[in-house]
């Protein structure tokens, strides 16, 4: 039987990366163990469950809050899962077998055609497009046999996806540029996938930022979002 403390954790983390709490928004132990039907124990496990996750800040002698959103810190959380989402493409272009390549090419073929755009909310990806999408990096890197390269790129997507349904998620020419990185993973082409991967997510971050509800900050990204990366090492 599930614990009231996993019930508690996976409700809770969902609602967390559903963003349906604001960004900074205290969460108090009383009215969680109301809105789950839980009791204080269970909230407060997986609270503490969350927190080692940083989906949660403990807040010394003050209780727990949702972290604040920034550009600065999507650049960062991005910069890092860029380079862990390459290590971990790098092994899958070394192992991956023909499972994985039908596997990417299935992917990107519901990719192309699922409408891209919402039709109420045209600067929006659609839900299926969206889903499409996130399916289709995560194929990518499935052939990956590193399971704490694995490990960290769960982490660091569950941060990420707070930020995407933040954020305005339209852009351009998002079809071409992953064709073009599927096209280099089915050569084996390990150099430019890295290249494409790497530009990619930085460049689509970039395009995130401007519609932060925190956009007025001064961080500024880098012109050259590939200067610190090495591929193919």
């Amino acid at each position: 039987m599930v614990s009231r403390t996993q019930i508690a954790y996976e409700q809770l983390r969902s609602e967390l990366l559903a963003c349906r709490f604001e960004p900074g928004q205290r969460l108090g132990i009383t009215e969680l163990c109301q809105h789950m039907d839980v009791s204080q124990g269970a909230v407060r496990e997986a609270l503490s469950r969350l927190t080692s996750e940083g989906l949660v800040e403990s807040l010394a002698q003050r209780g727990f809050r949702v972290p604040a959103v920034s550009a600065a810190d999507l650049w960062h959380l991005t910069t890092a899962r860029a380079e862990i989402d390459c290590l971990c493409l790098r092994r899958s272009l070394k192992v991956g077998d023909l499972d994985w390549e039908s596997r990417i090419v299935a992917a990107f073929h519901r990719l192309e055609n699922t409408p891209e755009f919402d039709e109420r909310t045209p600067q929006r990806f659609s839900t299926a497009f969206a889903n499409a999408h996130e399916q289709f990096q995560e194929v990518l890197i499935s052939g990956c046999d590193n399971p704490w390269l694995s490990n960290m790129h769960n982490i660091l997507h569950a941060q990420a996806k707070r930020y995407r349904d933040l954020s305005e998620q339209g852009g351009s020419n998002v079809k071409n540029e992953l064709r073009a990185l599927m096209d280099a993973c089915l050569a084996r082409d390990s150099a430019s996938a890295e290249l494409l991967l790497h530009k990619y997510m930085l460049t689509r971050a970039k395009t995130l930022m401007q519609y932060l509800p925190t956009a007025g900050n001064k961080f500024a990204a880098p012109e050259d979002p590939d200067a610190s990366h090495s591929y193919g090492a």
